[in-house]
């Protein structure tokens, strides 16, 4: 990570703030439950858009077909390849998916 400084003393750096989106995000062999980080005023399809080859996750879940918790863990990487769709969780909620 990289600071900068101005001549007025303002600081630089290179993080980016993201807001937490809770979501559903189903790959080719399971189902996740967690955080998706998005950068304020953007959509979660504009994270999914970005050219990079995972996805974070944090506080995630994976479920298995039985419904149950397989592992969970506080950060995952999920390769954007695997991804066969995503949704908000409350999106998921309203349908009574979840």
């Amino acid at each position: 990570m990289t600071i900068d400084f101005d001549d007025k003393g303002k600081i630089y750096t290179d993080v980016v703030p993201k807001v937490a989106i809770p979501a559903v995000v189903q790959t080719t062999t399971h189902l996740i439950r967690g955080n998706v980080h998005v950068r304020r005023d953007e959509r979660l399809k504009d994270e999914l858009d970005r050219d990079e080859l995972f996805l974070a996750i944090t506080n995630a879940s994976v479920i298995g077909s039985d419904g149950q918790t397989l592992h969970q863990a506080r950060f995952m990487a999920v390769r954007r390849a695997q991804i066969v769709w995503v949704m908000p969780a409350q999106g998921a909620e309203e349908v009574g998916e979840l």
